[in-house]
């Protein structure tokens, strides 16, 4: 970010706006938890969530996903096997390797998740003027078009690891994207 903006003052305020957007849509992801699962932990769930976005993944693919080294990512899939949500298995392809797949139940509890953070989203969107709305819309798709530039995720700014601001976009929304197969 060695560039500073003509418009410092507007950019100021896109960055507290954008700060405080962040902040509101972490606050309805809390809130949809503790409506679902008051013992899951937001990272557990964002855990959940990039399983369900990625498919049946490694937990190297799931640790970067995350952002975390690999330990990290084990102690949090440990936990959610305990309950239930995930399921380690050997890969059939390399028995070295296992595959980390989200259960019946974890599936169902992302569905649960997105779909809460859906209605509350839904409900602050159409509080919004049309024209505001279509704004919105287009700066929406502006900055996620601008995170997907590939020197934003190379130096790591966007913070999304290796998922797609589109991917990102698609799983907030609970658009059913084609998973990866596991390799």
């Amino acid at each position: 970010m060695d560039q500073q903006p003509e418009d410092g003052g507007l950019a100021e305020e896109l960055i507290a706006s954008v700060m405080a957007a962040s902040r509101l849509l972490v606050a309805i992801s809390a809130r949809a938890l503790a409506s679902i699962d008051e013992t899951l932990t937001l990272p557990q769930l964002r855990a959940l969530m990039v399983l369900d976005g990625c498919g049946p993944a490694k937990l190297a693919e799931l640790a970067a996903g995350l952002g975390v080294n690999p330990s990290t990512a084990l102690r949090t899939v440990a936990r959610l096997e305990s309950r239930g949500l995930v399921d380690r298995q050997v890969n059939p392809d390399s028995r070295r390797e296992v595959v980390l797949r989200l259960t019946e139940g974890g599936a169902e509890l992302v569905a649960r998740v997105l779909e809460y953070r859906r209605g509350e989203i839904a409900v602050l969107v159409g509080r919004l003027p049309a024209a505001e709305r279509a704004g919105l819309a287009r700066g929406l798709r502006a900055l996620g078009a601008v995170a997907e530039e590939p020197d934003l995720r190379g130096a790591g700014l966007s913070g999304a690891g290796p998922a797609r601001f589109s991917d990102v976009l698609a799983a907030a929304s609970g658009e059913v994207r084609p998973r990866r197969r596991a390799r």
